[in-house]
């Protein structure tokens, strides 16, 4: 079999058992793939020798006949994800050589399933960015170009290197984390499939935190299928993470069967925003049909708070950061500025926050610090969790009544490019979190399916929001999304 490396998570697993291929082989075509794929960024750390460890443990496996799913795959983790032994940067300055004594468990998870880790993927600066341009490693780059255009697109944010590495066929699939749309923004901008599942679905421990009450990680994968697989891995109760959920983890694959006769399919008006291209339009409206076609009923909603999920994601998602963040002070691990003579402790955080720090950080840092402080704090932060309620419930009255999936765009536009949106206005970046954010409020699961392609040849996703913890239903709704939109197209070759 040749291009082993374009195989997805279900056609290789069945191929490893059937005994067509073997799990080094697997390993070994996606070595070669990122080995010539450093145009892109997308591997940040190559981990060669672990992968080639685990791809011959994974074949013993395979050979003995008592191997899960996942064994064998080799998958990229996302750099927010700590490795035992290996860097594990969240792309930040300021934790450069950390390598953990431990494992996340999420990638543990994968471990012991079998999952061959391939190296950690490219990001943006803990996790802060939708367009992967705040790294400490530079841009991640997408495989996609518009028509013949030789611009650099972003492959979106902030787990920019996953996207980037799952479209260019670099791994088969990989870990993303999503605080407000970080898994379904960059999967839609690249023509892959992610999901974030239910708040508490998957175990944050060992995930470096970026604002714990919205981070959730998720895979991202070619295809539905691929998606469902993965997800079942990586969920499960951890008693390490006190949000954890102790619920029964299903099987997510056996219950895609495409069949969604009776289904209510919420459309909300409150995402038929001032401005939206004419594609974005064209291909929810396209999406909607198609369900219709497989036997949904398509109703219209109303989720009244929408308007002001962004202004209170962006006093939350910061107020947790700045939290989060005081612990890299230079005092135990990481970067520690050099200090001169008579310099103190203060001086040392900070010089070391200063140095270790991008601006997208700071600048989050200083507006979470804002929010949280004594003559502020009753009137963003308070103020802003209020909404946050009023935004669930709104959720929950729709789930009441009957519906059973939410479908909207993924993202307002097609990927820009690199540079495109600049430094001087932040707030046009925060702008492309406008269809996502809404799920992590609310803690829902939601996944971002590619639907179609944009007149200069770009990929274009829709977004499923489904009911909390029936992350199988939802995987069912995509399914019968994807077989519908029949999307196949691939990046041409050109790194």
């Amino acid at each position: 079999m040749s291009d082993l490396n374009k195989l997805g998570l279900a056609e290789a697993r069945d191929a490893l058992r059937a005994g067509d291929v073997t799990s080094v082989e697997l390993t070994e075509a996606c070595l070669k793939a990122i080995d010539e794929a450093d145009a892109l960024n997308a591997f940040v750390h190559k981990t060669p020798e672990i992968a080639m460890e685990r791809a011959k443990a994974a074949d013993e496996r395979i050979k003995g006949g008592d191997a899960p799913s996942m064994c064998g795959l080799p998958i990229g983790i996302k750099d927010l994800f700590c490795t035992k032994g290996v860097p594990s940067q969240a792309a930040s300055g300021i934790l450069e050589g950390f390598k953990p004594e431990y494992e996340s468990t999420v990638s543990q998870q994968l471990a012991d399933a079998g999952a061959v880790m391939l190296g950690k993927l490219n990001m943006d600066e803990f996790a802060m960015g939708s367009s992967n341009e705040t790294s400490v490693y530079g841009n991640a780059v997408s495989p996609w170009r518009r028509g013949n255009d030789d611009a650099q697109l972003t492959p979106g944010g902030s787990s920019g290197g996953s996207a980037a590495a799952v479209a260019a066929d670099l791994c088969l699939a990989a870990t993303g984390t999503d605080t407000g749309g970080s898994i379904r923004q960059p999967a839609a901008l690249v023509g892959i499939t992610g999901i974030k599942p239910t708040y508490g679905r998957c175990s944050r421990w060992g995930i470096v935190a970026f604002a714990s009450s919205l981070d959730q990680a998720g895979p991202m994968t070619k295809n539905v299928r691929d998606a469902a697989i993965m997800l079942e891995t990586m969920c499960g109760h951890d008693a390490k993470d006190s949000t954890s959920a102790d619920l029964a983890v299903p099987n997510f694959e056996a219950m895609l069967t495409g069949d969604i006769k009776g289904k209510k399919i919420g459309i909300p008006k409150e995402y038929r925003m001032d401005g939206m291209p004419a594609e974005i339009e064209k291909l929810w409206a396209d999406g909607a049909a198609m369900l219709k076609d497989a036997g949904a009923e398509i109703v219209d909603i109303s989720l009244p708070h929408t308007k002001y999920a962004l202004p209170a994601y962006y006093v939350i998602a910061p107020a947790e950061a700045s939290s989060n963040l005081a612990r890299y002070d230079g005092v135990r691990y990481g970067h520690r500025a050099q200090l001169a003579q008579g310099d103190g402790i203060t001086e040392m955080y900070e010089k070391t926050r200063a140095e270790g720090f991008g601006h997208e950080v700071q600048r989050r840092v200083m507006v979470g610090t804002y929010v949280l402080s004594a003559g502020f704090y009753d009137a963003y932060y308070n103020r802003a969790r209020k909404v946050r309620t009023l935004i669930k419930k709104d959720f929950e009255d729709v789930f009441a009544a009957g519906v059973d999936a939410i479908l909207t765009p993924a993202t307002p536009s097609a990927a820009f490019g690199l540079g495109e949106m600049t430094e001087a206005d932040p707030v046009q970046m925060y702008l492309n979190d406008v269809f996502t954010v809404t799920v992590n409020l609310a803690g829902l699961p939601g996944i971002s399916v590619p639907a179609g392609l944009d007149t200069q040849g770009l990929p274009l996703g829709l977004q499923l929001i489904g009911r909390p913890w029936e992350e199988g239903d939802l995987l069912n709704t995509a399914y019968a999304l994807e077989n519908a939109a029949g999307f196949v197209a691939k990046p041409g070759k050109w790194w």
